[in-house]
């Protein structure tokens, strides 16, 4: 599933050939996505000028003249830039035309991503309004963090994963991060310190920061906005490696099941 990271990659390379552009046309092949795609989209975004490429979370949003889009990639989501002459295939689903000759085009085979339109600010969309902080924003920090985690007995890696918490960190970021801070992802995140969560907060920003550097992590359904795959998963430390040994201690890596997602830890390097 593309993460905080991927949809930032995949903004960084979209952004160059889409900001400053209109957008000639749009063909929806497929409105019965996560949420149908509007009949009326195709009017709106038809002639509309593309101003710039932000994204919120997981979102990406297409700021215009007239509005906003807002794109999820869902499970298997992708965007790309393809030439008149590319013929659609069968899971690519909608298209934009634009005024350079080039078309966005989203491709989705599972169809869990969304397109939807906003005439008002985005931030204010039922989808958007209830959104944590930014990790990689002034407005998280360890004291964020460890004020916000105050009375609580959920395991602290489902609370950095919550996204009324802070967005962003799925959940091979989460083990990565909680593994560069010592912590372990079943540890009540009400009965971790301040100083812990610091450290916490920056192993967050470090991880999703070297992720977007390096492309994203390499899934089966990702693809970066220039087409070639993120490298980011050769660097994991503990995601997927059950069984294997510790990068630091050589302990082998455990496993378990938090919130029926898979979690990988050493159990001598975190406590």
């Amino acid at each position: 599933m593309p993460e905080l990271p991927e949809v930032e990659t995949t903004r960084r390379g979209l952004a160059p050939h889409l900001e400053g552009h209109t957008v000639r046309a749009a063909r929806v092949r497929q409105r019965q996505l996560r949420w149908p795609v509007d009949r009326g989209f195709e009017k709106r975004i038809a002639g509309a000028k593309i101003l710039r490429l932000e994204r919120r979370a997981k979102y990406l949003l297409v700021h215009t003249d007239r509005g906003c889009a807002i794109w999820h990639l869902g499970m298997s989501g992708s965007l790309r830039l393809v030439g008149a002459e590319c013929a659609a295939e069968k899971h690519d689903h909608i298209d934009w035309e634009l005024d350079s000759g080039l078309r966005l085009r989203y491709r989705d085979p599972r169809r869990f991503g969304a397109l939807l339109w906003t005439d008002s600010d985005p931030a204010a969309h039922d989808l958007l309004a209830h959104l944590g902080p930014e990790p990689l924003s002034d407005d998280f920090s360890g004291d964020y963090l460890f004020e916000t985690s105050r009375g609580r007995r959920q395991p602290v890696k489902t609370l950095i994963m919550d996204g009324r918490i802070v967005v962003g960190v799925g959940n091979i970021y989460a083990s990565e991060s909680l593994f560069l801070a010592g912590i372990r992802p079943d540890k009540a995140a009400g009965s971790i310190s301040r100083a812990r969560y610091q450290r916490l907060a920056e192993a967050i920003q470090q991880v999703l920061a070297r992720a977007i550097e390096q492309g994203g992590t390499t899934l089966r359904d990702f693809i970066g906005g220039d087409g070639q795959p993120g490298y980011f998963a050769q660097q994991l430390n503990v995601y997927g490696r059950a069984g294997q040994p510790c990068p630091t201690c050589g302990r082998a890596i455990r496993d378990l099941i938090l919130a029926q997602r898979n979690t990988f830890f050493c159990s001598r390097c975190q406590r």
